[in-house]
């Protein structure tokens, strides 16, 4: 049992401790696809833990449990029993109840999760045959989709086939270059799959949202995948003109509230976006922030494999 009992504080260590540097590092999103990276693999590692915590612990339950039913059946049989039978038949009887109640907690949260994950696949497809029914094709067959709204908003909605929404209000603040550069923001986030980081921590959040790795993780993802899709789409048509673009529809945006959706062109923490748009960051900041970042998550890799590793031996 004491295996599962390490295990199981590192996972808890870990989820409670690593936002703090997590964020302090992916804050000003100098290096968004390693800010991704880090946290991904953080939320991976401590669900890893968790879970392989679970699986010593059924084990040390399943290898115990003889004991526990020799020591029952000479009970009953002798008729008198010494207060070490009593207390090695409470142990192993305590042990098989905790690794069973361990395991309905973690079927009762993967229903959670899976039921979750199902609503949020069934939302998004049924705002993407909306958008295909109520819009109009803006050209050609991977043009996007136009919808009457006065509020400015570009997004896309992931699906078979992925669709990509303009509204009239952006099309009426948005020159042609700031229309190509928003919708290569839109592109960048389907090329990404984006949307799978952000339906897999958004359902994590919401099934553990006591969790402080699971609750911040899954704004900072939402947050550096915008500003990795900002990336992508400045170095296709230039930073000014995204930053431009991005400045008009936000704008708009301020007259009224946007249409529920996926990944807005707008979305994040749009002053982060601004800033780092208009002011990139240097060679020398980047390399510093990203070797740290790749420092974290070696670090984070390494004991993952290394608590349970050392625990197994040391039992």
């Amino acid at each position: 049992m004491r295996p599962a009992l390490l295990v199981l504080c590192y996972a808890i260590a870990a989820a409670w401790l690593l936002p703090r540097p997590l964020g302090r590092l992916s804050e000003a999103g100098v290096s968004p696809r390693l800010g991704l990276t880090a946290w991904l693999t953080a939320m991976g590692s401590v669900l890893a833990c968790a879970a392989a915590a679970l699986g010593l612990l059924a084990r040390a339950a399943i290898d115990g449990w003889p004991a526990f039913a020799r020591t029952v059946c000479e009970s009953v049989t002798a008729g008198v029993c010494p207060p070490t039978v009593y207390r090695s038949a409470a142990y192993e009887l305590g042990l098989a109840v905790t690794a069973f109640l361990g395991g309905v907690v973690m079927i009762g949260l993967t229903w959670r999760y899976g039921r979750s994950l199902r609503r949020a696949i069934s939302r998004t497809r049924a705002h993407a045959e909306a958008a295909r029914i109520t819009g109009r094709r803006a050209g050609g067959t991977n043009a996007p989709f136009v919808l009457d709204a006065a509020v400015p908003a570009v997004y896309c909605v992931p699906g078979q086939p992925p669709t990509i929404v303009v509204t009239t209000g952006a099309l009426a603040v948005l020159g042609p270059q700031q229309l190509a550069s928003v919708l290569a923001h839109e592109r960048a986030h389907l090329a990404g799959r984006h949307h799978l980081l952000l339906t897999v921590t958004r359902c994590l959040a919401a099934i553990a949202p006591v969790v402080p790795l699971f609750a911040r993780g899954s704004g900072e993802v939402a947050r550096l995948a915008e500003m990795r899709a900002d990336d992508v789409a400045a170095r296709r048509g230039g930073r000014r003109i995204l930053l431009t673009a991005l400045l008009a529809m936000s704008a708009g945006v301020s007259a009224g509230p946007a249409p529920a959706a996926w990944l807005p062109a707008t979305g994040g923490v749009v002053a982060d976006r601004v800033r780092r748009l208009a002011e990139p960051p240097d060679a020398a900041r980047w390399a510093r922030y990203g070797l740290a970042l790749a420092a974290l998550t070696l670090a984070v890799v390494v004991a993952a494999v290394l608590v349970p590793a050392l625990a197994l031996t040391g039992s």
